[in-house]
């Protein structure tokens, strides 16, 4: 999709956040994007996604007025997820809330064209402030989820309160009912989630250029 601001046009940072360094190097190091992105790694967990993304876009100098997209790995709760599978978030959940996610019509679709194969999941996406394992997976996907994470609603909604902009989730399940793991990167489910995640990035910056975001 074509830039309507025209070529050469000022674009606004997007700015992605994920928690781990093994998700920061595979957005770092994967195929880039054409335009101007910052990874930010937050550190684990709703509490250290606050402050990280309170810091950056509340603090001088910072990206007031980025789009934002929260990124990494993601436990499925749907039978059949399988490691590498995509999840856009429709909205984030959690304790504190919901956010609703923009243009996730544009994100599915620019990640089946830079994944093709690689199934994409839509639906709303719960936060958790621990690991889930076993049964606690089928109550939170009784209540409707179809993954859980435990930074990106904090990572969204802490967005929000610093001014208004688009918001997005996209994670690459790294484990799933059938697919249990217990660490990421000896895992081949591991391995699949971070070269997934590696070339999403082109996705991501068709999603922020199709938004018209105001000119700085």
């Amino acid at each position: 999709m074509g830039d309507p601001r025209g070529p050469g046009s000022p674009v606004t940072p997007l700015l992605v956040a994920c928690a781990l360094g093994i998700e920061q190097v595979a957005l770092r190091s994967g195929r880039g994007a054409p335009g101007p992105v910052r990874v930010l790694r937050t550190g684990m967990g709703p509490r250290a996604a606050e402050a990280a993304v309170a810091r950056l876009l509340g603090g001088p100098g910072g990206l007031p007025d980025s789009a934002v997209i929260a990124s990494g790995f993601c436990a499925g709760l749907a039978p059949g997820m399988h490691p590498g599978d995509l999840v856009v978030a429709e909205e984030t959940r959690d304790a504190d809330g919901t956010t609703p996610c923009m243009g996730t019509g544009v994100l599915v679709a620019a990640l089946t064209r830079a994944l093709p194969g690689r199934r994409v999941h839509t639906g709303p996406l719960t936060g958790s402030d621990h690991v889930v394992r076993g049964p606690e997976r089928a109550a939170l996907r009784a209540g409707g989820a179809i993954a859980v994470d435990m930074e990106s609603a904090a990572t969204l909604r802490t967005a929000l309160c610093h001014g208004p902009r688009p918001v997005a989730a996209v994670r690459v399940v790294v484990d799933a009912p059938e697919h249990e793991l217990v660490r990421i990167g000896t895992v081949r489910g591991g391995i699949s989630a971070f070269r997934v995640l590696r070339t999403a990035l082109p996705a991501f910056y068709e999603w922020h250029r199709s938004l018209l975001l105001p000119r700085r």
